[in-house]
């Protein structure tokens, strides 16, 4: 039955009393309720494959990647950073601005994640120049703004005292470079790297070159053999053999974008011209072609053509900022900061800025001089069509530099042709045009002249400024004096592409300048260009002769005479040679029915000539892609084929000199044996550093040790060691906050060595705000203790009102008792020389004395 006041189920399709559940007033959700639940379900969502969330991030880490704005792992993201987390050593190979730092940033975070001071030193970064590391010392700050780790910068042009602060921090990321670090290596006995866990080369390959194998071989030599260590770069060879010095184990190999050694949004133009019209080409590209809401980097050889294009570009009424390896720090980074604040949008830069450097809103970057390696190209250029932007790289080339445009397109795997003439232009001006547009659409690069017309109106304004300022008449001959050394100590093309360079067709117009020329202007460059390959058919004896012959009419002229005879003798042979060289070109014309220009390809894809070989059984003793693995090379001055068996040649002793001596400089005696050293490393008896300006200094440590003087501070080793005992110093021990100096003589070279450092941390702070009230507690309670109980402590006192009694006080005056048996009495007087009460007695040399 029903309970009672209630009405019965029906029966006609409803459920059951049982079945129904009893009803309820619906209640309105709290936010809070609906918050939790949004969390829980985000909690239980399943991570997205591929992305940031399925690589178990922990929850610091994930924040600062997302702060950072990125979303989806780029390809060498994915690739490699479930490889570092997973613990192995990587060698990665990606195009610039590809995400290669955050490859390296986010699992060292992951590996690190909180701060630890009593552990040293526990991640190293090392990088080229100084630019790099103040930029990746930027990133870490905000993909670890959710952390606290402590990182710090040891670079170049910096204050020695602020680093030794840094390290005296004991932080526990330290981005670096070599020549620098090494040098505080050098001058701290105590900073030990044994704790460093996790060890990145950042642009490997030129960190191993010859400029810094030096120091590499000292910064390696203090690391841990346990340690992670992780290779990056855009340029990287397939032979991992120069880098074995890292110390790799087992190393994972990344390589990407092999095809693609630059962007796909990049836009090549490559103008030719004369070394002294490249002044004016470089005001024409900056007024008239480039829009002046676009930033652009300018790359030259030496600094010296730095100042003097900053002081030509001022002379104009165009700001740039500038940077070079001998600038001052604080000046370099402040002229890269208004650059990247947009104040000023010209940056004229030497090959320091060529790697690493990321510069968001680059539109365009400019050659001034060619560079001489393929990779420096590729690093050059890959300042701008970064994370998805366009841009343009325009490069000057002069008559020198043809060869090593064509060892340019070799390494890229790229088709290289000249632009068309304009006699074949004016032929079919649109049908040309639409083959260029669709030879620049399938990936060909296109080289060609710059406007005459437009280099001479814009070389006469460069005279008259040049000439009107004394700073550039100063700067003209250093200029001329450091590009003769540049041209002489950069590295020379391959032997094939200087042959094929002289061989190259003749090329018109750069189409870029299609629309600056009308028909007419373009028919008058192409009667100037005729001109200029216009050859007479009379020598100037012949000419002479006719125009004297046609003035006297005496009889015939010796020289004209002479000439006739000549050609009659050699008329044939010439009429030979121009009657096969006819007949070659009217068969070329009949077998292949296409335009003049497309039969210009200089430097493409590869053709297959017909020859007696398997080629899928036929081995070379040249590598397939031996231009690509060549122009990668880390060796400085390696051509193309130069030195390529030097791994296959047996070493034995030469019986000339100049083998012998060569032989010698690359063995070193060391503990009575001789040793191989390898390339780059440099032995010098003087005990000097070579700094990262190249300059050799005295590795002296009164620097560090002034230093100690006024802060009272050391640099600590580091480790569990130095945390639970204390840090051992030269100038004495140190626990905690407090300094203990040394025994013997250097106790008292450190002044107020034994003052504890008034400046206190936290949990310093907390720890004595808890002592303190403890203190006080006590005493409030003795207090309490004492006023409830007076009676209790006075039966041990003595009528006079002291509390130490007679023995206590004998036994401390024969403690105070001097040699000489001189002593202050206390208490009652005895043989031993003390009086009653506080007077004094004497006493012979044994202490024996009198009352």
């Amino acid at each position: 039955m029903a309970p009672s006041g209630k009405s019965s189920p029906s029966t006609d399709g409803a459920a059951s009393t049982a079945d129904r559940k009893p009803w309820r007033r619906p209640q309105m959700k709290s936010k809070a309720a609906g918050k939790k639940k949004a969390a829980q379900a985000a909690h239980n969502k399943k991570p997205k494959s591929g992305g940031f969330e399925s690589m178990g991030l922990c929850e610091e880490v994930y924040r600062g990647v997302r702060h950072k704005g990125y979303r989806v792992p780029t390809p060498i993201q994915r690739k490699a950073m479930p490889l570092i987390l997973a613990g192995l050593d990587v060698a990665a190979m990606a195009r610039t601005g590809s995400g290669k730092t955050a490859a390296f940033l986010v699992p060292m975070l992951q590996r690190l994640r909180h701060r630890d001071p009593g552990a040293g030193i526990r991640a190293l970064i090392l990088s080229p120049t100084r630019d790099l590391a103040t930029q990746t010392l930027k990133f870490t700050h905000q993909l670890g703004k959710f952390s606290d780790l402590k990182t710090g910068l040891i670079v170049g042009g910096g204050s020695m005292e602020s680093q030794f602060e840094v390290l005296a921090d004991n932080p526990d990321i330290i981005i670096a470079t070599p020549g620098r670090f090494e040098h505080i290596l050098s001058m701290v006995d105590d900073l030990s790297l044994r704790s460093v866990e996790y060890v990145v080369f950042d642009e490997a390959d030129s960190l191993f070159s010859l400029g810094f194998a030096e120091q590499l071989h000292k910064i390696l030599h203090k690391l841990s053999d346990t340690r992670q260590t992780l290779l990056f770069s855009a340029t990287m060879p397939k032979a991992l053999a120069e880098f074995a010095k890292a110390g790799l184990r087992d190393p994972q190999v990344i390589r990407l974008d092999l095809d693609k050694k630059i962007s796909p949004d990049l836009k090549l133009a490559f103008f030719t011209l004369r070394q002294e019209e490249k002044l004016a080409a470089l005001l024409y590209l900056v007024r008239e072609r480039i829009s002046s809401e676009e930033q652009t980097m300018i790359f030259v050889s030496t600094k010296y053509h730095v100042e003097f294009l900053n002081i030509l570009f001022r002379e104009e009424g165009l700001e740039a900022s500038l940077s070079y390896g001998a600038m001052d720090q604080e000046a370099r980074t402040i002229h890269i900061s208004r650059f990247r604040a947009r104040k000023t949008m010209l940056l004229i830069v030497t090959d320091v800025a060529a790697r690493g450097l990321d510069i968001p809103l680059l539109d365009n970057v400019v050659n001034w001089d060619f560079p001489a390696k393929p990779k420096l190209f590729i690093h050059r250029v890959g300042r701008v069509a970064r994370q998805g932007r366009t841009g343009t790289a325009f490069t000057f080339v002069t008559s020198e530099d043809m060869p090593f445009l064509l060892d340019l397109h070799l390494f890229l795997s790229k088709p290289l042709r000249p632009a068309p003439t304009e006699e074949e232009l004016l032929k079919d001006m649109d049908g040309m045009n639409l083959k260029i547009n669709q030879s620049l659409a399938d990936g060909e690069t296109i080289y060609g002249r710059f406007p005459q017309t437009v280099l001479d109106l814009c070389s006469d304004g460069v005279k008259e400024v040049i000439s009107g300022c004394t700073d550039l008449i100063a700067l003209e001959k250093p200029c001329a004096n450091a590009f003769r050394l540049y041209l002489k100590t950069r590295a020379m093309p391959s032997k094939e592409s200087v042959r094929r360079a002289k061989d190259l067709p003749r090329e018109g117009l750069h189409p870029i300048f299609r629309d600056v020329l009308r028909p007419d202007e373009i028919s008058a460059i192409a009667f100037s260009e005729r001109l200029k390959s216009f050859r007479p058919k009379q020598t100037i004896l012949e000419a002479e002769g006719e125009a004297a012959r046609s003035r006297s009419s005496k009889g015939s002229n010796q020289w004209l005479d002479v000439m006739k005879k000549k050609r009659e003798v050699h008329e044939g042979i010439i009429n030979l040679v121009h009657e096969q060289s006819g007949d070659l070109a009217t068969k070329e014309e009949d077998t292949e029915n296409i335009s003049n220009w497309e039969k210009k390809e200089v430097c493409g894809k590869k053709r297959k000539s017909q020859s007696f070989r398997d080629e899928d059984h036929y081995i070379s003793s040249v590598p397939q892609n031996q231009h690509s693995e060549a122009g990668l090379s880390v060796k400085g001055n390696e051509g193309f084929v130069q030195d390529r068996l030097d791994a296959a040649v047996l070493d034995l002793v030469d019986d000339e000199t100049s083998g012998m001596q060569a032989q010698k400089t690359r063995y070193h005696w060391m503990k009575n044996k001789f040793v191989k050293l390898n390339n780059g490393d440099r032995v010098t008896s003087t005990g000097k550093i070579k700094t990262e300006s190249s300059a050799k200094i005295k590795a002296s440590k009164d620097i560090y040790k002034k230093w100690q003087q006024k802060s009272h501070r050391a640099i600590g080793s580091g480790g569990k060691d130095g945390a639970e005992g204390g840090i051992s110093t030269p100038a004495g021990y140190q626990r905690g906050n407090r300094r203990y100096p040394a025994a013997g003589r250097g106790r008292s070279s450190i002044p107020n060595a034994d003052v504890p450092s008034e400046i206190r941390n936290p949990q310093q702070m907390r720890k004595g705000r808890q002592e303190k009230a403890m203190q006080n507690l006590r005493r409030n309670e003795k207090s309490a203790r004492d006023s409830k109980s007076p009676g209790k402590f006075q039966k041990n006192r003595r009528p006079n009102g002291s509390g130490r009694d007679d023995k206590f006080q004998d036994s401390r005056s024969q403690k105070s008792r001097r040699p000489d048996g001189k002593g202050k009495g206390g208490g009652k007087g005895n043989a031993k020389g003390f009086g009653k009460g506080k007077g004094k007695g004497k006493g012979n040399p044994k202490g024996r004395g009198t009352r």
